[in-house]
């Protein structure tokens, strides 16, 4: 009867994450589009992301980069270099806590008329020194409403249609 004992306790204990499994868990990350060619930003997408800090200190930093949607529906990072590029940015040095940034890139409609179709992709690094020890990425999603820089105020979308 001892046998079957010590081999459940055993594969419980393979089930539950120990502490360091629990502290190798990806930080929390997310991404929105908090503004889109509204009359305070015409041709404009704005993107926010949220990161959480380490247990250890570090910095931490967003890039905020934007994507089209082509006529096969597939994403497709736009190259312009600043104009839809943030390149990293620090957003805050420390452990633990919330911190988020946004970035918004302006855009000419479509000349042949129609919309382009956009959505934000932030990528997250957490560094010491020199050395990235955490990183992630996020594409924009709704949810996340009354984000700094919001236009209008509880605006949060996946994507923008800029027409």
């Amino acid at each position: 009867m001892r046998r079957p004992l010590i081999i459940l306790a055993l594969v419980a204990a393979l089930l539950v994450p120990g502490e360091a499994a629990a502290a190798k868990r990806a930080p929390e990350v997310w991404a929105t589009v908090n503004a889109c060619d509204t009359k305070l930003h015409p041709n404009q997408i704005g993107i926010r992301g949220g990161m959480a800090g380490l247990q250890k200190r570090s910095r931490m930093y967003m890039r905020f980069r934007v994507q089209f949607q082509n006529s096969r529906g597939e994403w497709q990072t736009v190259k312009s270099g600043r104009l839809t590029d943030s390149k990293w940015v620090r957003v805050a040095s420390g452990k633990g806590g919330e911190y988020d940034a946004g970035w918004t890139f302006g855009f000419r409609p479509p000349a042949s008329g129609g919309a382009a179709v956009l959505r934000g992709v932030v990528s997250f690094q957490w560094r010491r020194g020199k050395r990235v020890v955490e990183h992630a990425r996020a594409y924009t999603e709704d949810g996340h409403p009354g984000t700094v820089g919001a236009d209008p105020a509880d605006y949060s979308a996946a994507t923008c249609d800029i027409a």
